[in-house]
């Protein structure tokens, strides 16, 4: 069986995010394994409009040309690392949008993530994991939280360095347990989809 393929797909669109600075580092953690490829995927580089459908794709086809790019690239993967902003206790607005866009294409296949935010982005991955369940994700137990201290001493508009390597101790245990459920899961449906 073929190494799975997985996106790492960064979830907040505004233009100060913060996401790039954790998404490259967990980037990095994936790119370092033999055991999958990985491939950047940012919602900023798909202009979804908001949700506008008579329902999801399990039910009748997309209209907006947008969704179904947005679609056929999700289609391409076996599993998804997503980098989560806690916003008001939950994920961003762009994110839950993107989620929206598609339903065939996230099915049968395991999702883990990286959060960030308020006690480490947890509320907004509870609501992901929630989310991804009723797309038919299978959700790892395993993620990776970005604490408010350690959050403080990396974000560059709080005074923090911008470099994930003053936190990654904190970090590597959870990232190496994410991956590896992700793995698992990945080449398991992979398996019982085929």
């Amino acid at each position: 069986m073929s190494t799975p393929k997985i996106a790492l797909i960064i979830g907040s669109t505004r233009d100060s995010r913060f996401a790039d600075i954790p998404a490259q580092w967990m980037l990095a953690q994936a790119k370092a394994r033999t055991d999958m490829t990985v491939e950047l995927v940012d919602l900023r580089d798909y202009d979804l409009p908001l949700f506008n459908e008579v329902a999801s794709n399990a039910w009748a086809p997309s209209q907006s040309a947008a969704a179904v790019k947005w679609q056929k690239k999700i289609a391409e993967f076996d599993g998804y690392i997503f980098v989560v902003a806690e916003y008001n206790r939950s994920i961003t607005g762009s994110l839950k949008n993107a989620l929206d866009q598609a339903y065939v294409e996230w099915a049968k296949k395991p999702m883990t993530a990286m959060a960030y935010g308020s006690v480490g982005g947890t509320r907004a991955m509870e609501h992901l994991r929630n989310i991804a369940v009723e797309l038919q994700m299978v959700p790892t137990r395993n993620a990776v939280h970005l604490g408010m201290g350690d959050f403080f001493k990396v974000h560059p508009g709080f005074g923090g360095s911008g470099n994930m390597a003053d936190v990654e101790a904190n970090l590597l245990p959870a990232a190496t347990a994410s991956l590896d459920d992700l793995v698992w899961w990945a080449n398991a449906t992979k398996a019982a989809r085929g």
